[in-house]
């Protein structure tokens, strides 16, 4: 199976599969050496990697970019971020045709106003369930492989109430979205709410901080999700890790009482397949 095959078989199936998220190609590299299933390319990680708030502020040829050069490195399914599909319906036929280009396995897209903010940020607005309905329907026109996911992603919790949200998501299903998301569920009972009442395979957004309480794999297991993304608990951990080791050598002059804690040369080269590379070129290289 392909990639895009896989993923449909994890959603088809029951079960909860964890999708940890990255910001970088070779954290997703780095997810996939560590046996998880899928990886999840988070738009607001990739806009943080570049020094910019989860704001939208990237243009699609940067995402699509940064997707491809990430589909290449990994071998399990990808899945990407959208935002709002850059805009009405019309744009999202474009989004669509440039996403399905990468060869990721799936990506979702939300009804927020354009441009979109995090869905965990206060003063979010929502486009009306008709608007994004067309937007929906016209991704699942343009793809031209079957097996590209299309996942539905409401950001109303906020906005209109839990149950509006739900109704949201459930009218992208039927208009033919593969995966529903009803983003920032507010207490644990709004959670089981969401995972029984979704008219399809249900996703959930896992993360410390936002407005979403974070509770074990089992747990959302039980309750009915079949997919969790994981979008910042990479990024926050490099963030801390590049702050001690920065502190360290402002402190000390060296690294040496942090050494222990850092990936050593060889982990380093393994990460990113030196090997491989080398092999390539003592097989085309040197001939003689």
């Amino acid at each position: 199976m392909n990639p895009r095959q896989t993923l449909r078989k994890l959603i088809e199936r029951t079960g909860y599969t964890m999708v940890p998220g990255a910001y970088d190609t070779l954290t997703a590299r780095l997810v996939e050496q560590a046996g998880f299933a899928a990886v999840y390319l988070t738009g607001g990680g990739y806009s943080r990697a570049n020094g910019y708030p989860d704001l939208g502020l990237l243009t699609l040829t940067e995402n699509a970019q940064f997707i491809s050069r990430t589909v290449e490195a990994v071998s399990i399914p990808v899945i990407a971020d959208a935002d709002t599909g850059n805009g009405n319906a019309i744009n999202v036929i474009r989004t669509v045709r440039e996403y399905e280009k990468t060869g990721v396995a799936a990506f979702h897209i939300e009804d927020q106003v354009a441009p979109k903010k995090c869905g965990h940020y206060e003063g979010k607005d929502v486009i009306p369930c008709a608007e994004m309905v067309g937007k929906i329907k016209a991704a699942a026109d343009t793809r031209r492989d079957p097996d590209l996911l299309i996942i539905a992603r409401s950001d109303a919790r906020q906005v209109e109430g839990l149950e509006a949200a739900i109704d949201r998501v459930n009218a992208y299903l039927e208009a033919g979205a593969d995966i529903g998301f009803v983003e920032a569920p507010q207490t644990v009972e709004e959670l089981r709410i969401v995972g029984r009442s979704v008219k399809g395979p249900a996703l959930v957004n896992v993360f410390e901080g936002g407005k979403t309480p974070v509770l074990a794999a089992a747990d959302l297991d039980m309750m009915g999700f079949r997919l969790g993304i994981y979008p910042s608990q990479t990024h926050r951990a490099a963030i801390r890790a590049a702050q001690r080791i920065l502190l360290a050598m402002k402190e000390d002059g060296d690294t040496s009482r942090i050494e222990p804690d850092l990936a050593t040369f060889q982990e380093r080269e393994d990460a990113v397949g030196t090997a491989h590379w080398r092999a390539l070129e003592d097989r085309y290289l040197r001939l003689d």
